[in-house]
């Protein structure tokens, strides 16, 4: 997962998030779905590692997880996937706060990485590379993560959020098309607008766009998940080929 929006605390959708994972498209994944083993979890599946880059439970618990670029550290040894951590939160039932301090307590075991989990009543981040390494609990408002840290006003979190900060709350689920749509956005930066990550120039101008096409590394799903205040749940992932073409898309209203 690569980029994320959260529009959390609105009085009939309190959780709304869209986000493009990408990776390499060799990486064998598993589309979204209830899990066989954990039918009470929705999410996709990295069928290396074991974990999950997103994905939510029918009571309500939320988790997401981005990488943090850093071109040319080297990742600790036998560290875990970072999508264990996603998958071990929703399988959890131990209270947010808790499950993330414990997280904290031990962030120099994973690579680099940003961490949303949540439930009906509270949500979290934890940025293992944020100087503070202190969870942080997110309030009503529009955020925007990508593979630094939260809000960076990297140029494709700014195009992402200036693409979803005027649609209103209600076409999350009920028009979910607006939301993929403004989230297949190509457009790369301007080279003066770049991050500087150590990655060579023509790499950084690929990876400035929300939604990247390229033979060997793309955006492979898009994914939106709104939770209403009754407790209803719609979670839609829509697939995408190395050239950037829809494949099958998936719909729960629970």
């Amino acid at each position: 997962m690569c980029i994320a929006y959260l529009f959390l605390g609105d009085p009939e959708w309190p959780l709304l998030i869209a986000a493009n994972r990408d990776e390499f498209h060799t990486r064998p994944t598993r589309a979204a779905g209830p899990w066989p083993e954990a039918p009470r979890l929705i999410a996709g599946c990295d069928l290396r590692g074991g974990g999950t880059w997103m994905g939510a439970t029918v009571d309500g618990r939320h988790a997401l997880l981005t990488n943090y670029r850093e071109p040319g550290h080297p990742t600790p040894p036998g560290a875990p996937s970072r999508g264990l951590l996603v998958r071990d939160f929703l399988l959890s039932e131990e209270d947010p706060a808790a499950w993330i301090a414990a997280v904290a307590a031990r962030a120099d075991d994973w690579a680099g990485f940003n961490l949303i989990v949540g439930d009906a009543r509270q949500t979290w981040c934890l940025g293992n590379r944020d100087p503070a390494r202190a969870p942080r609990q997110l309030g009503g408002g529009r955020y925007v993560l990508s593979n630094h840290l939260l809000d960076t006003p990297w140029p494709k979190a700014a195009r992402l959020r200036a693409a979803l900060d005027d649609l209103p709350p209600s076409d999350w689920a009920s028009a979910p098309d607006k939301i993929l749509e403004r989230l297949r956005d190509t457009t790369p930066a301007e080279d003066a607008r770049l991050p500087d990550t150590g990655l060579a120039l023509e790499r950084e101008r690929l990876l400035s766009s929300p939604f990247i096409i390229s033979p060997d590394y793309g955006t492979r799903c898009s994914t939106v998940l709104a939770r209403a205040a009754d407790g209803r749940i719609f979670f839609c992932e829509q697939g995408y080929d190395a050239a950037g073409r829809p494949l099958e898309r998936h719909d729960w209203r629970l």
